[in-house]
């Protein structure tokens, strides 16, 4: 009997043994697997966040090109024009555009970038159709708020 003994204690600690080993591998196997998973979330979160900032930086380079030509036509406006005049044809476009451009960024940019980019789009929206003052500056009128713009539009970028 003693001998028949030996052979179950034998065989508890050998089982114990695979017990013990399956649940240590149960537990690294879990754990590599979080870790992975957590990995993988990781990459995601920077690809999406890469992914916004490089949406917003095209937003922005959008939105400072058609500024540009809005610019240009506050600095070519005729004196007297009418609704067939090849200027208006063509500011009327640019004007257009750089609307869409202006509430394209207050969906993807916080409330102060939007807000120097509207303020920058009513003084350049009143240059354009309405003109400045005899000896006024176009570039001097707009300076403030482009650069008010462009500082939040860096703030945020950083």
């Amino acid at each position: 009997m003693p001998a028949m003994s030996g052979q179950v204690w034998v065989s508890l600690i050998s089982l114990g043994g695979v017990v013990l080993g399956g649940s240590l591998s149960y537990l690294v196997q879990h754990r590599t697997q979080l870790s992975a998973e957590r990995a993988e979330q990781r990459r995601q979160r920077i690809s999406l966040s890469e992914a916004r900032r490089a949406e917003r930086l095209a937003l922005l380079e959008r939105f400072v090109e058609v500024a540009a030509e809005a610019e240009r036509s506050a600095f070519s406006r005729p004196s007297e024009w009418d609704d067939t005049h090849d200027w208006f044809l063509t500011t009327r476009d640019v004007m257009n555009r750089l609307w869409v451009a202006e509430r394209l960024i207050r969906i993807q940019f916080p409330l102060p970038v939007h807000d120097a980019a509207r303020a920058y789009f009513l003084d350049l929206n009143r240059t354009v159709w309405e003109g400045l003052p005899d000896g006024d500056s176009v570039r001097d009128y707009l300076e403030d708020n482009r650069l008010a713009f462009l500082d939040a539009a860096r703030a945020v970028m950083e």
